[in-house]
């Protein structure tokens, strides 16, 4: 292995021998993750654990979803109308800045298309109470599901797991 160049001989002094000095040092030099201590890149949070995003996926339930990227914090709704002629529908945007239950962790974006008889549409982006109502309804669900959470992790029926560490 020697004359093959891939072998390359360290001193011993620089490298750790019990398991948890290996682990510290291959962290601090960035060749791995570090799962329950701060939030660094790297570290995800998954959607059963998201009181956030299980909220928004309820209160969205009327809607068919057209794109939902947990990874990217992003639920796009499908075009949504309730008139049978589908002249005038809606698109809902709800894009994630936080994990935590705060009203800036949401942003939330309604689109109009409206067409005439010959389907020629138009789109348009629009701000009216409808934004606040979905975005005050997200969180009242979500503070919900969290208030629900801690009650099973207190009566010992699961885990309490929110933001990807244990509380």
């Amino acid at each position: 292995m020697n004359s093959c160049g891939i072998y390359k001989r360290s001193n011993v002094k620089d490298n750790p021998i019990n398991e948890k000095d290996k682990r510290e040092k291959n962290i601090d030099e960035g060749r791995g993750i570090n799962l329950f201590k701060g939030k660094k890149s790297g570290q995800f949070d998954f959607a059963t654990s998201n009181e956030m995003w299980r909220a928004t996926i309820e209160i969205l339930d009327f809607v068919p979803l057209a794109n939902v990227d947990y990874g990217g914090g992003i639920i796009i709704t499908d075009w949504y109308s309730e008139s049978n002629d589908g002249r005038e529908s809606i698109k809902i945007s709800i894009q994630f800045l936080s994990n935590e239950i705060r009203v800036d962790g949401l942003k939330v974006q309604i689109f109009n298309k409206k067409c005439n008889v010959e389907q020629t549409c138009k789109t348009e982006k629009i701000k009216s109470e409808l934004n606040n109502e979905i975005k005050l309804a997200i969180l009242k669900k979500a503070a919900q599901i969290r208030k629900g959470d801690l009650k099973k992790f207190r009566e010992g029926k699961q885990p309490y797991e929110s933001g990807g560490i244990l509380k």
